[in-house]
């Protein structure tokens, strides 16, 4: 953990959940504010066209959904990706540690900045026409390739099918 989130989170209440759960959905009150310790989970809104979008996929020190902290209801469901260990803290007890505390409050402004950036990152990967552009352009912000059993993860991340993202990993032999 860093200072921010040990700051904040460590006395947070524990949870866990397995791969395939639900944290949340759509709609759903905001309560909590939750810091990924272990595992992974996906922020996903399905589009009218049915096709699921991953808004964001957590991981270990991240923390979920953190624009909804602001929000009196979630926009996207949590869906476990991988077994994941958690903490939470009321919204209410986290909102008043950054009123409370200035340094706290510009560091949660700069990890806010930093996810806008990562934001606008996966939005011009999605703007590239083929497959092996988008992976190029995932691959080169310094990310590592996902185990072979979270490709299907990734494909959904770089909104291409998981079948023309096998067939991408296929042709580089990975």
């Amino acid at each position: 953990m860093d200072d921010f989130t040990a700051m904040v989170f460590s006395g947070a209440e524990p949870m866990e959940l397995p791969s395939g759960a639900y944290l949340f959905h759509a709609q759903d009150k905001v309560r909590f504010v939750h810091l990924i310790e272990d595992g992974k989970i996906c922020l996903e809104r399905v589009q009218s066209t049915g096709k699921v979008t991953c808004f964001q996929r957590a991981e270990q020190g991240d923390v979920l959904a953190e624009a909804s902290v602001y929000a009196d209801e979630y926009h996207c469901d949590a869906r476990v990706l991988e077994d994941v260990r958690l903490r939470r803290l009321k919204k209410a007890d986290f909102t008043s540690l950054l009123r409370n505390d200035p340094n706290l409050a510009e560091t949660w402004a700069a990890r806010l900045a930093r996810t806008v950036q990562t934001t606008r990152l996966v939005s011009e990967i999605r703007s590239f026409k083929t497959v092996g552009d988008r992976l190029d352009a995932w691959l080169g912000d310094v990310r590592e390739l996902p185990s072979k059993g979270q490709w299907h993860s990734l494909a959904h991340e770089l909104a291409v099918s998981p079948e023309a993202l096998y067939r991408e990993l296929a042709k580089r032999r990975v």
